[in-house]
């Protein structure tokens, strides 16, 4: 039982680390899906990318917040393309329990 307190600091440090992750990836879509949604942006490759990255960081809940933001814009350009990032959402982050 030695290891136990190490292996604890460790994932606390790394779950630290996670929690910054997430606020910079936050931090830093934020100007761009504001943009995409303001402007009125029908640029299908930008708004992909940015749900592919944000995609990684659903969930944290400001990360989600924009996600299903940008995919409320972009279904009245590509519906079915936004469906598509839905069910990747779905299958990336939803779990069983939830689903019950």
């Amino acid at each position: 039982m030695n290891g136990y307190p190490e292996l604890l600091k460790s994932v606390n440090a790394l779950a630290s680390e996670l929690q910054g992750l997430q606020a910079v990836a936050v931090a830093q879509y934020t100007p761009l899906v504001e943009t995409l949604i303001a402007t009125g942006s029908r640029d299908v490759q930008q708004i992909e990318w940015t749900l592919d990255g944000l995609l990684d960081f659903c969930s944290h809940g400001p990360a989600l917040h924009l996600y299903r933001r940008l995919c409320r814009h972009y279904f009245a350009i590509d519906p079915v393309a936004t469906a598509s990032y839905i069910n990747a959402y779905r299958e990336m982050w939803d779990s069983d329990e939830e689903l019950a």
